[in-house]
């Protein structure tokens, strides 16, 4: 048996609050329970789509990814994989309305050049 001398005892009377301040101070950065940050990448996405009577899936799925496409929703999650400051996101919106532009000119040119 282990002897509790005056000095081992202030020992473990030191240790245990020790340990009890680390538990403590450590526990006030824990975040609560009820916070729950939601993912950077959730989106409120609600496209939806009317299958006809008798139309064929490869139909119905065709129509429902050209709706995603417009929606933008991809877009938007393939842009919020990665962090994006404000700079680098004020340059990728001013390059895709150059290219947005150019697209409106070409199609523009084309409307013209056929009549």
């Amino acid at each position: 048996a282990i002897a509790l001398t005056k000095h081992n005892t202030t020992k473990m009377i030191r240790a245990l609050l020790l340990t009890l301040l680390l538990a403590v101070s450590t526990m006030g950065f824990a975040p609560s329970p009820s916070f729950r940050a939601a993912p950077s990448t959730e989106l409120a996405v609600s496209v939806k789509i009317d299958v006809g009577e008798g139309e064929p899936v490869e139909s119905a799925l065709r129509r429902f990814k050209r709706e995603v496409n417009k929606s933008g929703h991809l877009m938007e999650l393939r842009h919020r994989r990665y962090f994006e400051n404000g700079q680098e996101k004020k340059k990728r919106k001013v390059k895709e309305g150059r290219m947005r532009k150019r697209l409106e000119r070409m199609q523009r040119r084309r409307m013209n050049n056929r009549t």
